[in-house]
């Protein structure tokens, strides 16, 4: 299994897959996924105001003053958590899979030209999600450029 995300077309939507496992139980991984200070950790843009439930809101702030809501689509704990962010639809399923889970990660946009950009910043989040998930500081290494080129040659548009 590759780290690297893929692109997939689908009625003029496109959808980013990527797909990390982890060596903890689903419980785990999703508590950290959803618990507020570590989803402003790992989640761009996340203010940790989220209402854990099905209809409930999540804020996040743009960065230039604006704050915006987004609306939880699905909550089951602890194996499904997704939600509509504008009008970007995002997907975190985990799956057991021996003594830990595969988290199975999507996000849906209408803009084609913004795959390479969202694939790489998707695939630095996930790369700090999984930091934390195993205990540590979240880092972010100055690795976009790097990566940027990678999905510019695999899923360039």
């Amino acid at each position: 299994m590759t780290e690297n995300g893929t692109l997939h077309e689908t009625n003029g939507k496109y959808t980013l897959k990527f797909e990390r496992l982890f060596t903890q139980q689903p419980e785990q991984v999703y508590n950290t996924m959803i618990k507020p200070d570590y989803f402003t950790q790992w989640y761009p843009f996340a203010t940790g105001e989220m209402e854990h439930k099905e209809g409930g809101r999540i804020a996040f702030d743009d960065g230039e003053g604006s704050i915006y809501k987004g609306i939880i689509t699905k909550f089951e704990h602890p194996y499904v958590f997704a939600f509509q962010e504008v009008d970007d639809l995002l997907s975190m399923e985990l799956q057991p899979e021996g003594k830990g889970c595969r988290l199975v990660f999507k996000h849906t946009f209408a803009d084609q030209s913004m795959a390479v950009m969202t694939a790489a910043g998707w695939h630095r989040c996930l790369d700090a999600l999984g930091m934390l998930v195993n205990g540590k500081a979240a880092t972010w290494p100055d690795n976009g450029a790097k990566l940027r080129k990678i999905y510019t040659e695999t899923i360039g548009v």
